[in-house]
């Protein structure tokens, strides 16, 4: 997707789930992606928790992290005249608890389908154990990235080298 390659990716990190209590909502498997998130008070609406709209961006930021993780290619931007780009084509965030101003999250995610243009990746949005909370499941979240083509205007097929690539971060096969 672009010619600036990121400097060789690490092995994927160790698969162990972030424990916290049991939740029959909870997204089973493992995830070999991580990103903490830091809650900030610009994050906080007049209820005093986090508002909705911050759970898009913090899944905004899981997965472009893991984009650049996986593949190993920086995310493709169109004003810096990338001619194809992934765009998001949906998402679906389930709430499942608050979080509040300093609270620490982490964002897990995986890829959970693959099509022909498009992938889906799952995200599992946990809060730390902290002064301000329980550990505890905050969010599941399932996106649908496309892979655009700006100058035709179309989705284009994901290459099988980028599907390779994220198949072996995942550390399995992503086709059935």
């Amino acid at each position: 997707m672009t010619d600036s390659p990121l400097e060789p990716r690490p092995e994927p990190p160790l698969r162990i789930r972030i424990e916290v209590p049991p939740d029959p909502r909870d997204l089973p498997g493992d995830f070999p992606h991580r990103l903490e998130i830091e809650v900030r008070f610009g994050d906080t609406d007049a209820m005093g928790h986090a508002n909705n709209s911050r759970f898009l961006t913090y899944c905004e930021s899981a997965r472009i992290a893991y984009w650049e993780e996986a593949t190993g290619e920086r995310f493709a931007l169109v004003t810096h005249g990338a001619e194809e780009s992934l765009i998001l084509a949906d998402i679906r965030v389930a709430f499942r608890s608050p979080v509040y101003f300093g609270e620490c999250l982490m964002v897990e995610t995986r890829v959970g389908r693959i099509g022909r243009t498009s992938f889906t990746l799952e995200h599992r949005l946990t809060a730390h154990e902290s002064p301000l909370g329980h550990a505890r499941l905050v969010a599941t979240a399932e996106g649908v990235q496309v892979l655009y083509d700006y100058a035709t205007e179309r989705p284009r097929s994901i290459p099988d080298d980028v599907i390779a690539r994220l198949a072996a971060f995942e550390g399995r096969s992503l086709r059935g």
